[in-house]
């Protein structure tokens, strides 16, 4: 399985967009160089509220960019980025990825999915309506969270648009993704 980065985006300050970059550097167990949400412990502002202690698993936030397509067709206009994502990826489930599968963006960048984004109320905010967008329901009338995944970098390096993605998914019993 393998699919292809579109875009990278990156955000010193908190901010709900990431403006597109031409390349981002990936630093193991940190994040995104640079990024307001890169460090060893949770950087989300409503999480350190919570407990500034614990393990950052939201170290980078990838999307698919087929939800743009389909969200599109629903008549919203959403550019890369401007969901808060650092990496956009076309050609791959990501959603359908278990717990602890590794993907390799470009030559050297590992990131490990940790689970679902949790797609909060600042996307009505950026546009009214989009939040029933990227929220859906299973067949099962379940909660269906098509906002993206999130990982921690276990090894570092550069990633920008065009670069291969590679997925390796974990060995025994695959884990679902949950919300982090």
């Amino acid at each position: 399985m393998s699919g292809t980065v579109v875009t990278v985006s990156s955000n010193g300050t908190y901010s709900f967009t990431k403006p597109n970059r031409e390349s981002i550097t990936l630093v193991a167990g940190l994040g995104v160089e640079g990024d307001v949400h890169a460090g060893v412990t949770v950087k989300h502002r409503s999480r350190m509220r919570k407990d500034p202690t614990q393990p950052n698993l939201r170290q980078v936030h990838l999307i698919h960019a087929e939800l743009f397509d389909e969200v599109r067709e629903a008549g919203f206009e959403v550019a890369a980025g401007q969901l808060g994502e650092n990496v956009t990826a076309r050609g791959i489930d990501l959603l359908g990825l278990p717990v602890g599968t590794l993907l390799r963006l470009g030559d050297e960048a590992v990131v490990e999915v940790t689970g679902l984004r949790n797609p909060c109320a600042q996307i009505d905010g950026f546009q009214k309506g989009l939040l029933k967008q990227v929220v859906g329901r299973t067949a099962e009338g379940g909660a269906l969270f098509k906002a993206g995944i999130m990982g921690v970098v276990v090894s570092g390096g550069p990633v920008r648009a065009g670069d291969p993605i590679d997925v390796r998914l974990p060995e025994g019993a695959h884990r679902p993704l949950e919300i982090v």
